[in-house]
């Protein structure tokens, strides 16, 4: 929000505070009580504040902070203790009533930040949001992968399911490069979002803004457009980028729930309702410490309906939606991972075999140019043709990466050129795989010198 150019306006006058409590109430659609402790707590974390920089801090416009702190100044809450040559110079402070009110006020949240959205608006905006994501075409799509050596056959399918909007499953082998694809699934989902940094329930806050999952989009860079409502002049929401989250092993049953913490009384979102409007990846299914069937009997309502149900501390429970593009990945082929129930829900099951041996050279390739080991013809038939053959190891994607890069390394500690040759292959196969003592080169040697 930025400090507003004028520097009178009516609205800016005293209002009677019966009237001044009305107007904030209908503009935030938060009880005022709610807004009053979270400016209390603002003004004790910060001190004097200005007229514009309470309206900075809550993401308010100038008319309805005005109309709070009128209210608050007629409850001694607030004072001002100096005035300036403009209305919009005056400083506000808390009084002694005021800094009791704030420690009470932290009693019962510890939440500084903007002024959160009501549960309504939260649901009104993700749904507006999910209807304009434009479905997938074979050019999108080829654009977003374009850095990936894929099938073509197989884009037809995954553009399908993408415009589906139901569950994919990736399954096959470790190495083929599931995940890698599912996190650039997300390039195809076109244009930005609105998050808000908190949701207000019952009287409880949850903040759903995380640096960690939201891309920030400069506002400046991305003009309005297609949405019903433009929320570019309201700091309660962040345009971000189109969240794409990833959990793996790690993933319980628990933290598919509101997350909440007694200290600051305060509850975090789920990553599924961080995910909404964007892509969540659910990585090695079947390794999680709960039971593949306990986890997706979690899922089978939220994918089946578009709407997850969740619970305050308090018990109070409410649905938020779940507009969110899931990717299932696993080394498990479908039939043996879940049931048939949930087997129907999984719209798409989408098998990634390992490579030919022409696209694995590509991605040897693509390897060499990320490590800056330069390609050699020898070496990559070399590698192709004798170590995979000879030990019998499909053509994995994520190999050229790692055995390559190893080569890398050497090269930096010995302070030398890095050469693909059969010899460092082979050294680097096997320290990578561990199967065998591996043949070092000599060190250094006459044959590893650049110009010798």
């Amino acid at each position: 929000m930025q400090e507003p150019s004028h520097t009178t306006s009516p609205l800016l006058k005293a209002a009677p505070p019966e009237l001044a409590e009305a107007r904030v109430a209908d503009a935030a659609g938060l009880p005022v009580s709610f807004l009053t402790d979270l400016t209390l707590r603002h003004f004790a974390r910060l001190g004097e504040l200005k007229l514009y920089e309470v309206a900075q801090h809550l993401g308010l416009l100038v008319p309805e902070v005005d109309g709070l702190l009128t209210h608050m100044r007629a409850l001694t809450l607030l004072e001002v203790p100096r005035r300036g040559s403009l209305e919009l110079d005056v400083s506000y402070a808390l009084t002694e009533a005021g800094q009791r009110q704030a420690r009470l006020g932290f009693e019962k949240c510890n939440y500084v930040g903007a002024a959160p959205v009501t549960l309504p608006e939260y649901v009104a905006q993700v749904r507006e949001q999910g209807q304009h994501l434009a479905p997938v075409r074979a050019a999108r799509l080829k654009q977003a992968l374009s850095d990936l050596v894929i099938d073509p056959a197989m884009l037809p399918t995954l553009g399908s399911a993408l415009n589906s909007g139901k569950a994919i499953y990736l399954y096959g082998a470790s190495g083929t490069g599931k995940t890698y694809l599912a996190e650039h699934l997300l390039k195809t989902l076109d244009g930005h979002i609105w998050v808000p940094h908190a949701v207000y329930v019952d009287g409880e806050v949850i903040q759903v803004f995380d640096p960690l999952v939201h891309r920030r989009v400069p506002l400046a860079a991305v003009p309005e457009s297609g949405f019903a409502r433009d929320l570019s002049a309201d700091g309660r929401w962040v345009r971000t980028e189109r969240p794409v989250v990833i959990s793996g092993g790690e993933l319980t049953l628990d933290m598919l729930e509101l997350e909440y913490d007694p200290h600051t009384r305060l509850h975090v979102a789920p990553p599924q309702m961080k995910a909404n409007n964007g892509i969540f990846v659910v990585d090695d299914l079947g390794r999680q410490r709960v039971s593949p069937h306990e986890l997706m009997n979690r899922w089978i309502v939220p994918l089946d309906r578009r709407v997850d149900y969740l619970a305050l501390n308090t018990g109070t429970k409410f649905t938020v939606p779940f507009d969110v593009r899931v990717v299932f990945s696993s080394n498990l082929a479908p039939d043996k991972l879940v049931d048939p129930a949930f087997a129907r829900r999984l719209g798409y099951k989408i098998h990634i075999a390992a490579m030919d041996a022409d696209a694995y050279r590509a991605v040897v390739a693509q390897a060499c140019a990320r490590t800056g080991v330069p390609p050699d013809a020898a070496g990559i038939d070399y590698l192709v043709n004798t170590l995979h053959q000879r030990n019998f190891q499909p053509y994995l994607p994520c190999l050229p990466f790692d055995v390559i890069s190893k080569i890398a390394d050497r090269a930096q500690y010995l302070a030398e050129p890095a050469r693909m040759t059969p010899e460092l292959l082979e050294w680097a196969w096997f320290t990578y795989f561990g199967e065998d003592d591996p043949v070092v080169p000599a060190e250094p040697g006459p044959s590893l010198n650049q110009g010798e």
